[in-house]
């Protein structure tokens, strides 16, 4: 009994201090960009090369969580380095202030006098003025000196205003970037609310519902190769009804993902709809946003809400197969459920199972690889 507490102990008496130098090292691993300056480029670049691993590791929610709080921390970083950039710039932004004031004066009140000097700079009207020939040659190399001197001044106050003028475009251009900042950060921890709220911190039901994205990616692209011919149709023609075809599976409720692909990758549909004010209803706070730049009219009728938008957003964490980027618009019409061709092209339909569910897919083919997609339709 001795001898078995013996062994007990020799083996807790390496193992103990093996387990604390390598809790050790990980703690440290964790900490290590923390650790940095804050806004420190060697901190931004701690937090890159951190998502950069934990993106190539296994989907798993806790490194899912990981990647968010890895984000999170990397936009931090960001804003407190842009926050540092605006600080420093507008201090030089004020002494250029003070700078340009001086010049402005002192080239304003030597103007005067360069003026009255100048009144006198013929050298025939020197020689008049003057007693004698010295006293003119003194006064014309006198001129001269000022003039150069006021063209000198000239120069630096114009290198100032230049400076000035930069400084402040630069001062702007930041102040911009520092506000999309801001937001990128808003929306990262809406994200990662959202995923908590939505998975309810079960791994199963993270991996349900990345296997439902998948499953709705599978049934587009079987559907863009089985689709079945409707026939040509002009804008303005409709072609489907808004529904909830792939509920539960693929679908959450009545909507219109509208998406559009360009030679079978996925763009962002507001360039080529038309610039519409719609509700924002994807949780970015509520009220209206215009959004739009195209000549498309918008495939439903007005009003409508957005309840998510292309690229990252709330929900967009599950898309893992388009680097986490929802790839079209889900809007909403309160008026009608009438889905109307945007352009002229080539009508297809087809149905897809998607999970559990049968998925109704309509899209258009327009030519030159362009495709736009309609989903979830009755």
């Amino acid at each position: 009994m001795k001898k078995t507490s013996l062994i007990v102990l020799i083996v807790l008496g390496i193992l103990i201090p093996l387990f604390s130098t390598l809790t050790g090292k990980v703690i440290a691993q964790v900490d290590e960009c923390a650790n940095q300056s804050a806004g420190s480029q060697s901190k931004i670049e701690c937090y890159n090369q951190k998502l950069t691993s934990l993106s190539t590791q296994s989907k798993t929610l806790s490194n899912q969580i990981a990647q968010f709080n890895a984000q999170i921390q990397l936009t931090t970083a960001k804003i407190a380095q842009t926050e540092e950039k605006i600080n420093l710039l507008g201090g030089r932004i004020d002494q250029l202030e003070g700078s340009l004031d001086t010049l402005t004066q002192a080239f304003s009140s030597r103007a005067v006098e360069t003026y009255k000097m100048a009144r006198f700079g013929d050298s025939f009207l020197l020689l008049l003025s003057s007693s004698d020939l010295n006293q003119a040659v003194t006064r014309f190399k006198s001129l001269q000196f000022v003039q150069e001197s006021d063209r000198t001044l000239m120069q630096k106050w114009q290198m100032a205003q230049t400076n000035y003028k930069s400084q402040k475009t630069e001062q702007e251009t930041l102040q911009a970037e520092l506000n999309k900042q801001k937001i990128d950060l808003s929306n990262q921890k809406k994200a990662k609310d959202a995923l908590l709220a939505q998975t309810k911190n079960d791994e199963i039901k993270y991996q349900q519902l990345l296997a439902q994205a998948l499953a709705e990616k599978a049934a587009i692209d079987a559907a863009l190769i089985a689709g079945v011919k409707v026939g040509p149709i002009k804008r303005g023609d409709p072609i489907a009804l808004v529904g909830n075809s792939g509920y539960p599976g693929c679908s959450t409720g009545k909507h219109l993902h509208f998406e559009i692909r360009q030679d079978n990758k996925w763009v962002d549909p507001a360039p080529y709809l038309q610039s519409k004010t719609v509700e924002d209803d994807q949780g970015n706070g509520g009220g209206n946003v215009t959004i739009g730049s195209g000549s498309w009219p918008w495939p439903i009728s007005e009003p409508i809400r957005i309840t998510q938008f292309y690229g990252k957003t709330p929900y967009s964490w599950r898309y893992s197969y388009s680097g986490g980027i929802h790839t079209g618009f889900d809007t909403v019409s309160s008026s009608e459920d009438v889905i109307r061709a945007p352009a002229d092209g080539t009508l297809y339909k087809s149905s897809q199972f998607c999970g559990s569910s049968t998925i109704n897919i309509s899209y258009i083919d327009h030519g030159s690889g362009l495709v736009s997609l309609y989903l979830h339709v009755q």
